[in-house]
């Protein structure tokens, strides 16, 4: 049995890898809007390629990339911490394993479209007409597997956290299986879905992902500040 003072440190930890996660989704997010806030008009045939887009300053894609490496460290630390939650080591071993496999895409598809959308605004901005628009679009034609690569290793972490909630092989109950990226994603998709056209809207949309995992984790901290002050309910009776 541990004593309360073991279970205050080890509560402590959690929570701050937790928060390291959260900052994380701050800085990633932060990326996200950066690089497409603005006028949502477009002409071609990628909705993202907007206006707005051509005239954001390069200081805003090169700060999108920046803080992007300390945000894929930051997420690296909250969701290997969070193996703990779960009961058995092999569950843990897979998550883990999952969980490496699954952040080496991050950098990569954000870099993806950051270059992309430097070379639209460069162009856009140095007068070469219909080929600013036409070069981006043909480099997004040719790389798009990319993006089906990339979530295709991303995905598969959030899907098997999810599958071990379910089954009762964390410390959660079941119907904390809601509590998922995934789940709060398309919560959030949904809620774009009503909001006008907008920079916001638009903005809003390009950092679902990180709006969906500072959900997350905002939810294991409020259940580990609850259970921590549980636990210390019980040790003090």
């Amino acid at each position: 049995m541990k004593s309360l003072t073991e279970m205050t440190i080890e509560r402590k930890k959690m929570i701050a890898a937790l928060l390291c996660g959260v900052l994380g989704c701050i800085c990633m997010g932060s990326g996200d809007w950066l690089m497409l806030y603005g006028d949502t008009a477009y002409e071609g045939n990628v909705y993202w390629m907007t206006r707005g887009a051509a005239q954001i300053e390069p200081w805003r894609n090169a700060l999108a990339m920046l803080v992007a490496f300390p945000a894929v460290i930051l997420y690296g630390i909250a969701l290997f911490s969070i193996e703990k939650f779960l009961k058995g080591e092999k569950q843990r071993s897979i998550y883990h394993y999952l969980t490496a496999f699954g952040l080496t895409p991050w950098l990569c598809l954000h870099l993806f479209y950051v270059m992309i959308l430097y070379v639209f605004a460069w162009m856009s901005a140095n007068g070469y007409g219909e080929a600013a628009l036409l070069v981006p679009e043909a480099m997004f034609a040719h790389l798009a597997w990319v993006v089906i690569v990339s979530e295709a290793m991303m995905l598969p972490p959030f899907l098997y956290w999810f599958w071990l909630v379910v089954r009762g092989k964390s410390v959660f109950s079941r119907w904390m299986a809601v509590s998922n990226p995934l789940v709060f994603y398309a919560v959030l998709y949904l809620v774009k879905s009503f909001m006008p056209d907008s920079a916001f809207r638009i903005g809003f949309t390009n950092g679902l992902m990180s709006e969906s995992m500072v959900i997350w984790f905002a939810t294991m901290i409020v259940w580990s500040c609850c259970k921590w002050s549980a636990g210390c309910d019980r040790k003090n009776r």
